[in-house]
């Protein structure tokens, strides 16, 4: 019992309230948002689109998405947290509503880019406010608790949306609007502004030690853009996401060329998530002692050689024991690579940074299947050597990046001290 409780402490200990009241929200968000999961099918079988036109308007919905993570970062560092957040639910459960009584494929079209933007401009504030609230010493049990929640929702969203697109696509967009709205009653009721507190913590706007710091003389999404440590960590994290959106977009293409049927693919799909729901929350106390750069490294060359190992794989049972490597890998990046984001920014513009990051995956969701295939296609099996040197190339990279990264994240708390010492003496 006590190795049980001092698990837990380790593991969720000393989070405030706040945290667990966004954490609830992220949850039942995940758990409802599995209309968009059968969009495609929705439009081929109920709107008699054509497999083209469907694939049109899904990617009107993640071009959408690059837009609302940007939006998002921007809003959420003007307007504040809560209000993003508030917006963004209510905006996307409107539109759900209004997906689900469309008839016109233009009108769906248009719903659908706009959704792309309500889903996606909740993830940097969602993480600012986490960064706001949370400790620096408990942030990485943080993430890891988000990342576990994330994937536990998309977990239930899953099955749940296959039983209710068997009785009624009308039921799934309602009942995804009607999840999206009790997230949104949770953040409106427990969550406050924590804008505020960011702002108290960092730099006051006349404070001179805020020109010494990186970004600081040309405030904005400029500042993200421009910021050279940041862009190099975001690109590491970009590879990471195309390494990871193979298993969607190219994995499907390489089984079936092997014989293997949709079934085969959905067990593979299926021992991922059962691993990480299973095993993420013993992830923080097991990468505690090590340097997050080499967290980093390590579980970057962990997916590099799962995904290269699909190069001789041709059965179920190797696609099965390459992504537990990989899965493996995914679980043991999530903590590092979170923090890493959230040290890098000012607290003046942490949204903005989240929203520079979290473009990276939109961007891997286009690149991944539009080289991939191409590479599968010309390569066969030697796509995955491509995509395991790949792997590795970025495992070295976070090495090469380490310190500094970890001399910018130093610089930035000496300048918070320094403007705290400076709003003390006034």
């Amino acid at each position: 019992m006590r190795g049980l409780r001092r698990w837990w402490d380790g593991t969720a200990g000393g989070l405030p309230a706040t945290f667990w009241y966004l954490w609830s929200g992220l949850l039942i968000n995940r758990a409802g948002a599995f209309a968009v999961l059968f969009l495609s099918l929705y439009l081929t079988a109920a709107r008699g689109a054509s497999e083209s036109l469907a694939g049109a308007v899904v990617g009107a919905y993640g071009a959408g998405g690059a837009v609302g993570v940007l939006l998002g970062g921007v809003l959420a560092d003007r307007w504040g947290r809560r209000a993003t957040l508030l917006a963004a639910h209510l905006g996307a459960a409107g539109l759900m509503a209004g997906l689900a009584f469309s008839r016109h494929l233009a009108v769906i079209a248009v719903l659908a880019a706009l959704v792309g933007v309500a889903h996606s401009m909740p993830s940097p504030a969602f993480v600012a406010a986490i960064v706001d609230v949370v400790p620096e010493a408990r942030r990485s049990r943080a993430f890891n608790l988000q990342f576990w929640a994330f994937n536990l929702g998309m977990a239930v969203a899953s099955l749940l949306a296959g039983v209710l697109a068997e009785a009624s696509f009308v039921a799934l967009f309602l009942v995804d609007a009607t999840a999206t709205l009790a997230a949104a009653a949770i953040i409106a009721w427990k969550v406050p502004e924590t804008l505020a507190r960011a702002r108290r913590r960092g730099p006051l706007r006349e404070d001179p030690a805020r020109e010494a710091a990186p970004g600081a003389r040309r405030p904005g999404l400029v500042s993200a853009l421009t910021d050279r440590t940041f862009l190099t960590f975001v690109g590491l994290t970009f590879v990471l996401a195309v390494l990871t959106m193979q298993t969607s977009t190219i994995m499907p293409l390489a089984m079936r060329a092997d014989g293997l049927g949709p079934s085969a693919y959905g067990v593979v799909v299926a021992l991922g998530g059962a691993l990480i729901v299973l095993g993420q929350l013993f992830v923080p106390r097991l990468i505690e002692p090590y340097r997050k750069a080499t967290v980093l490294s390590v579980s970057t060359g962990l997916m590099a050689i799962g995904f290269g190992a699909l190069a001789v794989a041709d059965e179920l049972p190797f696609y099965l024991g390459a992504a537990v490597v990989w899965t493996i890998g995914s679980m043991l990046a999530a903590p590092p690579n979170a923090q890493i984001n959230a040290d890098l920014a000012p607290p003046e513009l942490r949204a903005r940074y989240q929203s520079v990051f979290y473009l990276t995956f939109p961007a891997a969701s286009f690149v991944a299947p539009a080289l991939g295939g191409l590479s599968l296609q010309h390569l066969s099996d030697r796509h995955w050597l491509v995509v395991g040197g790949l792997g590795l190339v970025a495992a070295v990279g976070h090495l090469l990046a380490g310190p500094a990264r970890e001399r910018r994240v130093a610089a930035l708390r000496d300048r918070d001290r320094r403007a705290e010492a400076v709003t003390a003496g006034r």
